[in-house]
């Protein structure tokens, strides 16, 4: 039987899809996990915004694979993709979060404290292009996180390009956005920020700058998916 027949179609059968194999997979959504998000939407932090238990167990399982050490993310909303990556991060290593707003980020600070990661996790308030610019480690990160305002992908790219380390990984999430950002008729500046960094990008592919592709992804976030980059 062709698998295509009874396909689900729609955010609840893919939601319970999705559901389903974690069931199976994700022994790590727990309860410190389940309180932080509470904790989070308590606060008046949006819901639908974090990422999603698988793609936070993809990202812990990244960094062990990869053996990371220093992580960078633009944006931190309430702290749970952090405390996913955090996780994962040797005692010796270290995560720089980048969020613009203070109340998001006191919200996050009291998870990631809770979660039992305060000493490893940094969190720098502001604007994330100005931090970006203005960070000068003397080691430069092992990975690169962005998950923020889309309109602003390409300059946050062009900067992690910079404080990623040669060989290491950057992951830029929900850049397909339920398929629009193919469809030249939807021109709001979200969408138009990821058709400007998948331009970006072939140019830096033809430089020999970077690698990388895009792994579409279904659930209870809908019909999205993220950037895998590597420096080349």
């Amino acid at each position: 039987m062709d698998p295509r027949a009874n396909a689900p179609s729609s955010i609840v059968e893919w939601t319970e899809a999705e559901k389903y194999q974690n069931s199976f997979l994700i022994h790590e959504q727990d309860d410190t996990l389940e309180l932080i998000l509470k904790n989070s939407i308590n606060h008046g932090l949006p819901s639908h915004m974090p990422v999603s238990a698988g793609e936070g167990k993809f990202l812990n399982l990244l960094i062990k694979c990869l053996g990371v050490k220093r992580v960078l993310e633009v944006g931190t909303l309430g702290g749970y993709s952090a405390i996913w990556m955090a996780r994962a991060i040797p005692e010796d290593g270290k995560l720089v979060t980048l969020e613009l707003s203070e109340t998001y980020a006191q919200v996050a600070k009291e998870n990631i404290t809770q979660a039992g990661f305060g000493d490893k996790c940094q969190i720098i308030v502001g604007p994330a292009d100005e931090t970006m610019t203005n960070l000068h480690p003397d080691i430069p990160f092992d990975m690169v996180f962005i998950d923020a305002d889309k309109k602003s992908y390409p300059k946050y790219f062009r900067e992690a390009k910079r404080l990623v380390k040669k060989g290491g990984v950057i992951i830029v999430d929900n850049v397909i956005r339920y398929g629009n950002v193919h469809d030249k008729s939807v021109n709001d500046e979200n969408t138009v920020g990821i058709r400007k960094l998948l331009a970006d990008l072939k140019e830096d592919g033809r430089k020999g700058e970077i690698e990388a592709t895009t792994i579409p992804t279904v659930g209870e976030k809908g019909f999205d998916g993220f950037l895998y980059a590597i420096k080349k």
